[in-house]
C-alpha cells in the first residue's frame, strides 16, 4: 500500500452556521447523507461536526483532483465514526469512479475542530505500483 494524493481543507463554522440558517434542510439534504446529519443531531456542537463533514468532503475532493463539478454529489462522499470514534470515508457514485481510476482503494480522513474552525486532511492510498 502507498500514499498517492492528500487533501486538506479549513472551514470556518460561522460560514456552515450561515448556511444552514439561509437554506436550511435544503442545504443539509444536499450536502449530509442521513447518517451524517443524524450524528450532527446527536451532538450539541451540531454545527462544528457538520462544518467537520463539509472539510472532509472538500478535502477528499482535493486528492482526486476534481473539485466538486460535473456529476459529482456531495453526498457521493459519506463521513461516519466508527466504533473507536474515528471517522471513515465511504465513496459511492461518481466519485467512488473517479476514485477508482485512480487506483484509490482507501481513503483515510482526520478531523479537528474548535468552536471557529475545522480542518480536515484526507490521504488516498493504493496498492503498490498502482498509481
Amino acid at each position: 500500500m502507498e500514499i498517492v494524493a492528500h487533501g486538506i481543507d479549513l472551514v470556518d463554522c460561522p460560514r456552515i452556521e450561515e448556511m444552514v440558517k439561509r437554506h436550511g434542510e435544503r442545504f443539509i439534504k444536499r450536502v449530509f447523507t442521513a447518517a451524517e446529519q443524524a450524528y450532527a443531531e446527536a451532538n450539541k456542537d451540531k454545527i462544528e461536526k457538520l462544518a467537520g463533514r463539509f472539510a472532509a468532503k472538500e478535502a477528499v475532493l482535493k486528492l482526486i483532483g476534481t473539485g466538486w463539478r460535473g456529476k459529482i454529489a456531495w453526498t457521493d462522499i459519506e463521513v461516519v465514526n466508527n466504533a473507536a470514534g474515528q471517522p471513515e470515508v465511504t465513496l459511492s457514485g461518481e466519485v467512488k469512479k473517479l476514485a477508482e481510476g485512480l487506483g484509490i482503494e482507501h481513503v483515510s480522513v482526520s478531523i479537528t475542530h474548535t468552536a471557529n474552525f475545522v480542518i480536515a486532511s484526507a490521504v488516498a492510498i493504493a496498492e503498490k505500483g498502482q498509481s
